[in-house]
């Protein structure tokens, strides 16, 4: 073998090592947030361990009950009560795309435009949404945020939430027990 032989073989390897290394990195850059949390079950808000903020909870659920959740989206169907006592179910599918979700709000003509995403560890669900409701023609809009983490082994789920709106600010911390699976 002559020296221009070694050479080319020299080459042909470095080159097949540097493609290779550039394949990889860029793979590895941009592949998604993989997470192995899962939010399905039925939940039961345990009032004692929560903070329920400055309207002591009003609007909180007190049941949650998650059927799908994986890496594309989630459903979730929260039972809270109104002022009559009387249970109201809202439900809604959100997607980790970005796309915005349109629920009705559980209350009334209300509505509720809502994106989920995962932070950027991956271990927590964050949801931003904006709820419109409609009170005999008057409108007002609430902002909320919402923070959602598993703790004890799978065993609690933790929503932190803050909202906004002409009534001023609310920030509540709700702690669910899990029971039977969904």
């Amino acid at each position: 073998m002559n020296i221009y032989q070694e050479l080319r073989r020299q080459w042909r390897s470095r080159t097949s090592t540097i493609l290779l290394a550039a394949v990889i990195v860029t793979v590895c850059t941009s592949a998604t947030v993989v997470t192995s949390v899962d939010f399905s079950g039925e939940w039961k808000l345990n009032e004692q361990k929560s903070d329920l903020g400055q309207f002591g909870g009003r609007g909180a659920a007190k049941t949650i009950k998650i059927t799908s959740s994986d890496a594309k989206g989630i459903s979730i169907e929260r039972t809270s009560t109104n002022q009559n006592g009387e249970a109201v179910v809202r439900k809604e599918s959100l997607t980790f795309d970005g796309k915005e979700s349109e629920s009705a709000g559980g209350f009334g003509n209300s509505t509720r435009k809502a994106t989920a995403k995962w932070s950027d560890d991956g271990q927590s669900m964050i949801i931003n949404a904006i709820m419109t409701l409609d009170r005999n023609g008057e409108k007002m809009e609430i902002k909320q945020n919402e923070t959602w983490k598993l703790g004890d082994g799978g065993q609690t789920l933790t929503i932190e939430s803050n909202s906004s709106s002409s009534f001023g600010e609310s920030t509540m911390k709700l702690v669910y027990e899990k029971g039977k699976k969904a």
